[in-house]
């Protein structure tokens, strides 16, 4: 709105900005002045359309969000009531502030004290104990809540109701135990095993993804694995409601896995069983390897895109069968009791695929969409988003931290800003005869799949770099040549097996199903095969990721030219993370896996145990193409049956002794010595002992002079239900400095290669 008495050209920029004038009225103004004035005037008018009327609802759930992560960020557990009362505090001093143009910053710090409030409830309201040290021969009585098929062992989550341990008197609520494949016992059943018991898995390096904070928010206590025979008893109590749905549920998915399992087999059939039941543990390693790596890895898990292909089959294909009565379509809202149809759909789709926080996402926006329809509302807009946003933050505050809701949500701005900006351009009337023949012949479709496919894919790269420390290079292509596939067979084909099971028809769907899958897996197969269709990139922190998120939101949300500072915001937040500067020696929480950084730039690994996850988590954080397996690992590293010895880049030597017997040599020699031995107290190097590993976890060491700094996996000070201090609990900093002592002995033993030249 322009000012009173001022006049105001709305042409947009080329009518805001002044034309040809070089000085002032009085012309005593320096020649600059007047282009400062119009370009202040242009910006005041930009913020006032991103203050107006509507646009204030999307930046709600972001500042939602914003005290959730604040949360997370947190020491130690808030005071629950302290934070409550301060939230309801400023939510009603908001309200009185409705009228008044401190209404806006006041909702948002609101919001912020609300997302806060409410992850802080969350975690007190299912807080349960979680194993500190592991337990050997655990005896353990429950019911089984869940079960996964897996590729080579099977797992399942059990309810415990009773527990007996040695020396231990903690009581887990549930444990997920790992089982030989085909003996996981039915949902529902009570069993009686004994168990090897370990805590939740914590970050395996610093800033990697935590997850036994997913576990806690499962309600799980502890991993293992079970241990001999497992024994069904009757149970000494019902196992109420909860349990027998899931038990119902579960022999549903059973039952539709059998049905697909009788004309598929392989990868297809487990595909099709991923996505219609959410079972994807059972896809070989290589095909899952090649789907993530061509970009159509989002197909595996049942996200959005699955819920709105679900919907859209229901809602139109109930209101084709509707419009065949004309009395109907003529007289009553099909469309509506469409919209209720496919919502109808979609709860049960949540429902059989298991209902995690992404499912619930999915379905929630979903949800929100088709609400829009049924009550004459605009279905995709920014507003719809926002509610669902808010709505999924509310349920699962934890869903913020993981990979799928960052994912989702970031696609979906970009898609949703798509239809509102590029959308009605795409399908306006042509005026060109070429345009014509174009559109006719479905240009403007594949265009927006095109364009869909790109936005899609770009607005999630930040995330899939720094979770997954990968890029897809190709994905549109991808995208391109398998998407047209799944959403016009594979899905259809699907649902309309699953109408078919009943009768016993449906074979010939799930035919149809595999011959769709097969392309999809011949399409993801092509595409990880071309050159540099693996993009590695390396770990990088925090704060460019928050950087990017930023950039992200203000290039959708906004509206006027102020939305290009958010892909200035995105240059900066990726220049940022590439030149991220990698640890020089990593060291596992249980001191038994070194990492060290040679002359060659590549780490070389020092490990007493066969663990080839952390190995590589280690590799994909480094951006190191080399497989848990390779021989070139060891390069440089020497080891005897008292521990091992590399060299770092600039030729001091990095120790993990074995032995007490050996540190006394080590601490003469090496810079740096790791152990979970007692250290002498005149001990020469710098030492990472088994009281600072309890302390601070995984350590992450960077070079400094001569010294480290030192990044932990659990700050000092740091506390929370799912990552408790360590028992260890001690006064370490955040650096390694060597030792003022007196000089070393210098070791005289020569190098093997320069006695094999002498001789």
């Amino acid at each position: 709105m322009a000012e009173p008495g001022r006049t105001v050209r709305s042409q947009g920029i080329a009518g805001t900005w002044p034309g040809g004038r070089t000085a002032s009225a009085s012309g005593l103004a320096p020649a600059g002045l007047d282009l400062w004035t119009s370009l202040a005037e242009t910006l005041r008018v930009w913020l006032r359309a991103e203050a107006g009327a509507g646009r204030l609802l999307p930046w709600v759930p972001v500042a939602f969000g914003c005290g959730i992560a604040l949360y997370f960020s947190a020491d130690h557990e808030p005071v629950l009531w302290v934070v409550a009362t301060t939230a309801i505090a400023l939510l009603l001093g908001a309200a009185l502030l409705r009228r008044s143009r401190l209404f806006a910053p006041a909702i948002m710090i609101a919001a912020v004290a609300a997302g806060f409030a409410v992850a802080t409830w969350k975690t007190a309201r299912i807080a349960h104990p979680v194993l500190a040290k592991a337990l050997y021969s655990v005896s353990l009585s429950g019911f089984v809540e869940a079960r996964d098929i897996r590729e080579r062992t099977d797992r399942f989550v059990l309810r415990v109701t009773a527990m007996e341990a040695q020396r231990s008197d903690v009581r887990l609520e549930r444990v997920r135990l790992s089982v030989r494949k085909g003996t996981a016992p039915e949902v529902g059943s009570f069993v009686q095993l004994k168990a090897r018991l370990m805590p939740p898995l914590a970050p395996v390096r610093p800033g990697s993804y935590d997850f036994s904070r997913d576990m806690f928010f499962q309600g799980i206590g502890a991993s293992g694995f079970a241990m001999g025979a497992i024994t069904v008893a009757a149970p000494p109590e019902t196992a109420g409601w909860r349990l027998r749905y899931a038990a119902f549920m579960q022999g549903l998915r059973d039952a539709i896995d059998a049905r697909i399992r009788a004309t598929l087999d392989g990868d297809n059939r487990a595909i099709a069983t991923a996505l219609l039941t959410g079972r994807r543990d059972a896809i070989t390693t290589p095909v899952n390897d090649a789907m993530f790596i061509s970009g159509l890895g989002h197909v595996l898990s049942i996200s959005g895109y699955h819920m709105a292909v679900v919907a859209g089959v229901v809602f139109f294909a109930v209101r084709a069968l509707l419009a065949l009565v004309p009395g109907l379509a003529a007289g009553f809202a099909i469309k509506k009791w469409s919209a209720a149809a496919a919502l109808v759909a979609a709860a049960f789709y949540l429902l059989l695929s298991g209902a995690e926080v992404a499912t619930q996402r999915s379905f929630f926006m979903t949800a929100v969409v088709l609400i829009a329809v049924m009550v004459d509302r605009r279905a995709i807009t920014f507003r719809t988003l926002a509610v669902a946003a808010l709505i999924v933050l509310a349920v699962a505050p934890e869903a913020l931290v993981h990979p799928s809701f960052q994912m989702s949500f970031a696609a979906t701005l970009g898609l949703v800003a798509l239809v509102q900006i590029g959308m009605p351009n795409l399908f306006a009337s042509p005026d060109h005869s070429a345009t014509a023949r174009i559109a006719m012949w479905g240009g403007r479709e594949i265009a927006m799949l095109f364009m869909a496919s790109l936005i899609a894919g770009l607005a999630t790269t930040p995330y899939a770099a720094f979770h997954f420390h990968r890029v897809t290079p190709f994905g549109v292509l991808a995208n391109l040549g398998a998407m047209p596939v799944v959403s016009a067979l594979v899905m259809p084909a699907g649902l309309l097996g699953l109408l078919a099971a009943p009768f016993g028809l449906d074979s010939v769907f799930w035919w149809l199903m595999g011959i769709g899958i097969e392309w999809m897996v011949a399409v993801s197969r092509w595409v990880a095969a071309l050159p540099g269709a693996v993009g590695r990139i390396p770990a990088f922190g925090i704060a460019p990721l928050i950087a990017a998120s930023l950039g992200i939101i203000v290039l959708g949300l906004l509206r006027t030219p102020l939305r290009w500072s958010g892909a200035l915001v995105l240059l900066a937040a990726i220049l940022w993370g590439l030149s991220a500067r990698q640890p020089d020696i990593l060291i596992a929480g249980d001191g038994a896996s070194v990492a060290v950084r040679g002359r060659d730039g590549y780490l070389h690994l020092i490990r007493t145990n066969k663990d080839s996850f952390l190995l590589k988590e280690w590799l994909a954080a480094d951006a190191d193409p080399r497989d848990a397996g390779r021989a070139s690992l060891a390069d440089g590293v020497s080891c005897d049956e008292s521990g091992c010895v590399t060299p770092l880049a600039d030729g001091r030597l990095v120790a993990l002794a074995l032995r007490v017997d050996a540190l006394a040599d080590d601490c003469s020699r090496a810079a740096l010595v790791v152990t979970t031995r007692p250290t002498p107290p005149d001990c020469a190097a710098m030492v990472v002992d088994r009281q600072r590993l309890a302390s601070q976890s995984a350590l992450a060491l960077t070079r400094r002079g001569d010294g480290f700094v030192v990044q932990t996996v659990r700050a000092r000070g740091t506390s929370r239900p799912w990552l408790p201090a360590g028992a260890g609990e001690g006064d370490f900093d955040g650096s390694l400095a060597p030792k003022a002592t007196a000089p070393r002995i210098k070791d005289a033993t020569p190098a093997e290669t320069d006695l094999q030249a002498d001789d």
